[in-house]
């Protein structure tokens, strides 16, 4: 059993409505830590990693990009951490914050192990570019970035472009694609289940196929669990929510499913808006959706 070390990443650089930011927080007081050590795991929290606000800085639009130059930084250093920590051994848990810090978490897995797979748990599919996005926000942009395609200051992050395989890459709850996304999704040839084939064929049957295909000829998974997969009944407190989204049951039965697989090598947490939220509800279900992920069983 591995022992497991928080990253908090409060960043809301890669998005447009201010609050994610608090995410790791809310996800820490929600009782991350004496959660996952109930289930026999030895925790140690390092931190968050400084952030700037966008005060800080004035917004500048970098081809077509909101905040490219920081988001850059930020994920160049969060790549650092996650590649330190799986290199003394440990499983890094990384605390969004908003969907582009999932750059960095991919980018430090790579740099330690080139030969995984991704689950995409999310309802949008974050396969915006420079060319495609709509808005300039980064966090609608991470997994094209990680298979790199995107502006050369984050696919390049980490010392080479194309972090993962399209093969082994799995979007998961799907609900909401731009066109141009829906083009890029098709031309890599990512597999993707949309809430209708998980309505259609179960969640058991999608998920079960989802670590097949990240699991193929790879060493392990990366989890990538954006809270707004789940409908806005169960998890209210994200920026972009989408109606018609997973149940509780369902999110609960895919963290278990790939808990049995034991193929888990890292994961993110990620889009958890406090301000948004209701009594920190989501945070909640954040860290209750992490104890079904490490092994949290009814008996």
């Amino acid at each position: 059993m591995k022992d497991l070390r928080i990253i908090g990443v409060p960043s809301d650089l890669g998005q447009g409505r201010r609050g994610v930011d608090m995410g790791p927080s809310a996800i820490r007081y929600a009782n991350l830590s004496s959660k996952l050590e109930s289930l026999g795991y030895r925790v140690q929290d390092l931190g968050n990693i400084n952030v700037p606000t966008p005060e800080m800085h004035d917004g500048e639009v970098n081809h077509g990009l909101r905040y490219l130059r920081e988001v850059a930084q930020l994920s160049q250093t969060l790549a650092d951490m996650v590649k330190n920590v799986i290199e003394e051994g440990h499983l890094p848990i990384v605390l969004g914050g908003d969907h582009s810090v999932a750059i960095g978490s991919l980018a430090g897995l790579s740099q330690t192990n080139p030969n995984y797979g991704v689950i995409w748990f999310d309802a949008h599919g974050d396969m915006n570019t420079p060319e495609t996005t709509p808005t300039g926000n980064i966090h609608g942009m991470p997994l094209a970035v990680s298979l790199g395609y995107g502006h050369p200051d984050l696919t390049s992050i980490g010392g080479f472009i194309g972090k993962v395989k399209p093969q082994n890459v799995v979007l998961v709850c799907i609900r909401s694609i731009d066109r141009e996304e829906a083009e890029l999704i098709r031309k890599t040839g990512v597999k993707c289940f949309t809430m209708a084939e998980i309505d259609m064929r179960g969640m058991a049957t999608v998920m079960s196929e989802a670590i097949e295909i990240a699991a193929a000829g790879t060493d392990g998974i990366h989890l990538s669990l954006d809270l707004d997969a789940l409908d806005p009944m169960f998890a209210p407190g994200v920026g972009t929510p989408v109606n018609g989204g997973v149940t509780y049951r369902e999110g609960h039965l895919a963290m278990e499913l790939l808990a049995n697989s034991g193929k888990l090598q890292s994961v993110d947490v990620v889009e958890v808006n406090p301000i948004l939220d209701k009594q920190n509800q989501t945070a909640r279900m954040a860290v209750e959706l992490l104890e079904s992920l490490f092994g949290k069983t009814v008996i």
